[in-house]
């Protein structure tokens, strides 16, 4: 029973931790922003993009549907980089919610016309993925790395502008272009991760890792470590509730991001007030002996 359990899930696992090592640090960026929700909007547009390609006959693992996924991603990153501007007429998570809104319900007019639309709409939240395959866990790593590379050349323009925008204007850089470049990589991994998780698992990777790092940690690096180890934790408790309960294994991971995530902060509530009442009751001893 066991070796077949493991036989089954070594594969989605190995991909859980391909998706927190990418997205945990594509989160500390999103959270620096402020813009939360760009990575649900932008899995949202490569879901509508992998809709019309099913509407056009292209099942989700054809290389036609990843295809009409990223041209949607990417231009959703342009939207996004010529929305950006030195002063915040309008807030960009005013856009961003706008851009979700629209694409959620595009990609139900859409699935609306195509035969079991409404299974594909359900696939595109959730994913499926215990069908992942070795050879597709390898193909998206290989990717990611590359994206990785890319943003570790790029990385004195991409953090200036996630952490001080007002100081990367006024250096001169390009920031609308450096912004397209930003999430147009942002939406390859988006537009790959979707197909793979769905919509709410990708979104669960990005951010709360990530604000379990901004939590706990300081610098950048911290940060990081902390993201990284927590999804990795967090995918391990999913895969064996999913696995020992019966249960979907997507939405059994994204419902243990969130419980885990409470009780981290329950625990760090519980532990600042132990150490308050601590430091209260060290006082008034020191006091008296003076």
């Amino acid at each position: 029973m066991l070796n077949e359990l493991v036989g089954i899930l070594w594969a989605p696992f190995l991909m859980c931790l391909v998706l927190t090592g990418i997205h945990a640090y594509l989160g500390v960026h999103v959270l620096a922003r402020e813009v939360v929700f760009v990575d649900i909007a932008m899995a949202q547009i490569a879901a509508l993009g992998a809709t019309v390609a099913f509407l056009l006959g292209y099942e989700i693992d054809r290389w036609e549907s990843y295809a009409y996924s990223l041209v949607a991603t990417l231009l959703g990153a342009l939207v996004l980089a010529i929305t950006r501007s030195r002063r915040r007429h309008v807030s960009q998570e005013a856009v961003i919610g706008i851009v979700y809104a629209v694409s959620s319900a595009a990609a139900v007019l859409v699935a609306d016309r195509a035969a079991h639309g409404a299974e594909q709409v359900r696939t595109m939240l959730v994913g499926n993925l215990l069908s992942v395959r070795p050879f597709e866990v390898g193909k998206v790593f290989v990717l990611y790395a590359l994206v990785g590379v890319m943003h570790w050349f790029c990385r004195r323009p991409f953090l200036l502008i996630s952490t001080d925008p007002a100081r990367a204007f006024a250096e001169g850089w390009r920031v609308r272009l450096w912004d397209f470049l930003f999430y147009g990589s942002f939406g390859v991994v988006v537009a790959s991760s979707v197909r793979i998780g769905g919509v709410l698992l990708v979104f669960s990777y990005l951010i709360v890792p990530a604000l379990a790092g901004v939590m706990f940690g300081g610098t950048v690096a911290a940060r990081l470590l902390i993201g990284w180890s927590f999804g990795t934790v967090v995918s391990v408790i999913g895969m064996i509730a999913s696995a020992a309960l019966d249960l979907p294994t997507g939405a059994t991971v994204v419902c243990a991001f969130g419980a885990t995530l409470i009780a981290f902060w329950i625990a760090t509530r519980l532990s600042r007030r132990v150490a308050t009442l601590s430091a209260g009751r060290v006082a008034p001893a020191a006091d008296r002996r003076l």
